[in-house]
């Protein structure tokens, strides 16, 4: 049986309670209603105050009624003034300046909160779409002072950067894999604009870096410059360094052994690990289904796509045997090659050397094809592994996509 709260705070009634509000509190919680009340209580020094009383019934998962939730909020202000034994004699006047002097908590609450507070007060869409490691916490109302050349970590101009250099980390997690397995080297010349100013804004981002503020691990802004560079030099500043060289510059040097070039490129995979600042802030996403379901997506699509990666190069290394300088017949690239009419042929003419095959486009299609149906079901035969290292590789692979 519910113990009711209406017992709870009769204590609190008096001469001047109405009896019929009384009443009705009681049969609000007889029925587990829901129901909102005027009334009058007394203080501990017997002082009366008025309080408007909301009362409502909290049911668990089989709609029982678990228990009550009442607010009180004092509303004495805007009552006609209470004549007690203190009062007796006074005027109408008298007793309202004593309530309005009694009353002045309540004047300050309800007094709205200036501009400068409204301003820094964060919503809920700002706290999921800050990329920071931490927020200001939701107590600080008021922006803290910091020196000219600081940023602060939670300004809409810091947010918006860290939603770039995350979209821009993306790129580079998709665009890296892909250079360094299908050995492309950044000949077009737009291609090379657009990865040179993609280093420039990871420099830049560096630099902002030295000049943003952090949270303390007491929950206080760091703006001491000094401080600011000491936790970054500490933390990710080796990485961002490694993320920003221009590796695609020295890429585009034809002299350039291709060994040393799709190692300095692989070194760029080092910005996937920025993605760890924005692991943290996960936890806002999964309040919302549609928010879960993209990321799972984006996830699986981009493992993907470096699995794809991984299984050409294993691909593209066992088909010619460099010791026979002969091509394995059973090697699925070899198979593709003659199911879509594009075999490989040796020069003899030449540079002795195999060449033709499919094109990049048709090898990254296939490739990715294979491990999205390795991940997903069991794979359909039409591009299947002969080679040791393939079987391997695709075990391990269906082995990830069971989990």
């Amino acid at each position: 049986q519910l113990t009711k709260p209406f017992f709870f705070f009769s204590f609190m009634y008096g001469e001047l309670t109405d009896k019929k509000t009384i009443e009705k509190v009681r049969q609000t919680f007889d029925n587990y209603e829901s129901n909102c009340f005027e009334i009058l209580l007394y203080k501990k020094n017997r002082t009366p105050v008025w309080f408007y009383m909301q009362i409502a019934p909290i049911r668990n998962e089989h709609e029982k009624v678990v228990l009550f939730l009442c607010t009180f909020k004092d509303i004495t202000l805007f009552k006609q003034p209470i004549e007690d034994d203190s009062t007796k004699g006074w005027t109408k006047f008298a007793r309202l300046t004593r309530a309005l002097t009694n009353s002045r908590s309540v004047l300050q609450q309800l007094t709205p909160m200036n501009k400068a507070e409204v301003v820094h007060k964060h919503s809920r869409l700002a706290e999921v779409l800050q990329l920071g490691s931490d927020i200001l916490p939701q107590y600080k109302q008021e922006a803290p002072k910091t020196p000219p050349h600081i940023i602060l970590h939670y300004c809409a101009f810091k947010t918006t950067w860290d939603w770039v250099i995350l979209i821009l980390t993306f790129y580079t997690a998709i665009m890296v894999p892909y250079n360094v397995s299908f050995k492309t080297k950044q000949n077009n010349i737009a291609w090379l604009v657009l990865d040179s100013v993609v280093d420039v804004i990871f420099l830049v981002d560096i630099v902002l870096n030295f000049h943003t503020t952090f949270v303390g691990p007491g929950g206080e802004v760091i703006s001491d410059p000094k401080l600011i560079r000491m936790n970054y030099l500490k933390t990710w500043f080796v990485i961002d360094l490694l993320s920003c060289l221009p590796y695609d510059i020295i890429n585009a040097f034809e002299n350039v052994d291709e060994g040393i070039s799709s190692l300095f490129s692989s070194l760029k995979v080092v910005r996937l690990l920025r993605l760890g600042r924005v692991a943290r802030k996960l936890d806002h996403y999964l309040e919302y289904g549609a928010a879960v379901l993209v990321l799972l997506v984006c996830v699986f699509g981009l493992v993907a796509h470096w699995l794809a990666c991984i299984w050409y190069s294993i691909g593209d290394y066992e088909v010619i045997d460099e010791v026979t300088n002969t091509i394995k017949t059973d090697s699925w690239l070899y198979q593709l090659a003659l199911s879509i009419g594009t075999p490989y042929r040796y020069n003899t003419t030449g540079s002795g050397q195999w060449e033709g095959g499919p094109s990049k486009d048709s090898l990254y299609i296939s490739s990715l094809y294979f491990t999205m149906t390795s991940l997903t079901t069991i794979g359909f035969g039409n591009i299947a592994p002969t080679t040791d290292g393939e079987k391997i590789f695709s075990v391990a692979m269906m082995m990830v996509g069971c989990k």
